[in-house]
């Protein structure tokens, strides 16, 4: 059974730039599921679903979260799975707070980040992390790649034509 990736956001002001983050997880073929907890404002829940989420068949948690960002630590002090930190952009320090609320956690409750606003890179490390155990999901992964570097090649010849070389 293919594990599942829960994304997780402190509010629903963040499902704009998170929804790139799910938009990439269907592209990947890729289960899901997106709910909005706060690690203030509903940490019962929130610690409820991060120590069910393994039983549940989640495989990797994505949390997004501004300014304090506490949400992605509270969901790592709460499970043994993977946590992977969005750092949202905005308030005083225009995410650079969230930024770095999300990498400075305690030896033992690792969380890894992605850029602020990362949502699509998180969507791909997530798919990383579950592709060690699914060659499915690394060959797609794999074909993801070569696709970039397609569109990538194709840019290059048109900017070779436009320059006459």
């Amino acid at each position: 059974m293919q594990k599942k990736v829960a994304v997780i956001m402190g509010s629903d002001s963040d499902w704009p730039v998170v929804k790139g983050a799910c938009d990439q997880l269907r592209e990947l073929e890729i289960p899901f599921e997106a709910h909005i907890l706060s690690a203030h404002r509903t940490p019962s829940a929130a610690a409820e679903f991060a120590w069910g989420a393994r039983k549940s068949g989640f495989g990797v948690i994505i949390c997004a979260a501004g300014m304090a960002a506490h949400l992605a630590g509270a969901f790592a002090a709460n499970t043994v799975l993977p946590v992977i930190g969005i750092p949202m952009k905005g308030g005083a320090m225009d995410g650079l707070d969230a930024l770095l609320a999300t990498v400075q956690m305690p030896s033992g409750i690792p969380v890894a980040a992605v850029a602020i606003n990362g949502a699509k890179n998180a969507a791909v490390l997530a798919a990383q992390i579950l592709a060690v155990s699914d060659e499915a999901l690394a060959e797609r992964l794999e074909a993801a790649r070569a696709d970039m570097a397609d569109q990538i090649a194709a840019k290059d010849a048109k900017l070779q034509e436009e320059l006459g070389n």
